[in-house]
C-alpha cells in the first residue's frame, strides 16, 4: 500500500504555490478594487476548488505519463510516483476518482456561495459551471487518453488560459460580479509565467518527448528557439506586472514590490546559457516560486 509520503510525492506539492497564484492575485484585486462585496468564505472555497484541481492534474498527469511510457529511465526530472511503482494503475484511478469528486464538490459549494439561489443569476452560474467542468476535464486530459492535448503542442495554450484568465478573471468575477479592465494584465502576467514553467519543463525533457512521441511547443521549436520562446514570454510577463503597478500604485515606494521581478529575469540568463539537462530541475522550482513570490510581493503592496 502507499504511505502518506507517496501520495504526497505525486500531489507534487512544490506546484501548488504556482496554482494558488492566480486566486491569490486575482482576490486581492477584487479586494483592493471593492472590499465592501469581498467575501472570504467564497475565497477559500475558490483556494481549496484551485488546490483539488492541481492535484488532480497532478495525478493525472503522473498517470497518463507512465501509461504512455514518457516516464522512463531517459527523463531528466524528478521520479515520478507510478515510475517508481510505488503506486500502482488502480490506486492511481481511484485517486483520480476521488479528486474529481472532491473538485466537483467544492466547486458546487464556491458557486452556490458566490451566486446563490435567485434566478437572475442562474445563467452566471451554468456559465461558471460550464468552465468548472472544462476545467476538470482538461486537468485529466492533459496527458490521459489517446487524444490527450499535452502531446499535441497544445499545452502552452491550456495553461495560458487556465492559470491566467480563468484563475484571475474567474476569481475576481466571483467576487464582484464584475471585470475591471487592469485585471486583465495580471491575467496575462500570470498566464505567461505560468506557460514559462511549463516550457522549463519541456525544454528539460525535450530529447525524451521526441523519443516518446510527446509533441511540445519546446520539441517543435528546438533548443535554441524555445530558449528564445522563453526569454519573449518571461519578458512580456514581467512588462504586464510593471504595467499593472503603474496603474494601480498610488504610491513610489509600491514599485519597490517590483523588485520581486529579480528571479524571474535570473531564470531568463540561466534558461538562456544552459544547456537542457538536470540543472533545469532547479530552474523550473525557481520560476514557480518566483511566480508566487511576485505575487505575494504585489498583493503586499496592494493591501498596504
Amino acid at each position: 500500500m502507499p504511505t502518506l509520503k507517496n501520495w504526497l510525492h505525486a500531489a507534487r506539492l512544490r506546484t501548488l504555490p504556482l496554482a494558488l497564484s492566480g486566486i491569490l492575485l486575482g482576490s486581492t484585486l477584487a479586494y483592493h478594487f471593492d472590499s465592501k462585496f469581498f467575501s472570504w468564505p467564497v475565497l477559500i472555497l475558490n483556494i481549496l476548488t484551485a488546490l483539488f484541481l492541481q492535484i488532480l492534474s497532478n495525478f493525472a498527469n503522473d498517470y497518463g505519463d507512465f501509461i504512455k511510457g514518457t516516464d522512463n529511465e531517459k527523463r531528466l526530472g524528478n521520479m515520478r510516483a507510478m515510475q517508481s511503482g510505488a503506486i500502482n494503475k488502480k490506486q492511481m484511478l481511484s485517486a483520480l476518482f476521488l479528486f474529481t469528486i472532491l473538485s466537483v464538490s467544492s466547486g458546487l459549494l464556491l458557486l452556490f456561495m458566490a451566486f446563490g439561489k435567485q434566478e437572475q443569476e442562474l445563467q452566471k452560474f451554468l456559465v461558471f459551471l460550464a468552465l468548472g467542468i472544462i476545467a476538470i476535464v482538461a486537468a485529466i486530459k492533459y496527458t490521459v487518453g489517446k487524444k490527450s492535448y499535452g502531446y499535441r503542442a497544445l499545452g502552452d495554450l491550456a495553461v495560458f488560459i487556465f492559470f491566467g484568465p480563468v484563475a484571475i478573471c474567474g476569481t475576481y468575477y466571483i467576487q464582484l460580479q464584475s471585470i475591471d479592465w487592469p485585471v486583465y494584465f495580471a491575467a496575462i502576467g500570470i498566464g505567461l509565467l505560468s506557460v514559462g514553467v511549463l516550457n522549463v519543463n519541456n525544454i528539460r525533457d525535450i530529447e525524451n518527448d521526441k523519443a516518446s512521441n510527446k509533441i511540445t511547443i519546446a520539441n517543435l521549436l528546438g533548443e535554441r528557439k524555445a530558449k528564445i520562446y522563453h526569454i519573449i514570454l518571461l519578458s512580456l510577463a514581467m512588462s504586464a506586472f510593471m504595467a499593472l503597478g503603474m496603474l494601480l500604485f498610488d504610491s513610489l515606494w509600491k514599485f519597490l514590490s517590483l523588485l520581486a521581478l529579480a528571479p524571474i529575469l535570473h531564470n531568463c540568463v540561466a534558461v538562456l546559457k544552459t544547456p537542457a539537462g538536470p540543472e533545469y530541475n532547479l530552474y523550473l522550482k525557481q520560476l514557480a516560486l518566483g511566480t508566487f513570490f511576485i505575487v505575494a510581493a504585489f498583493c503586499i503592496a496592494l493591501l498596504l
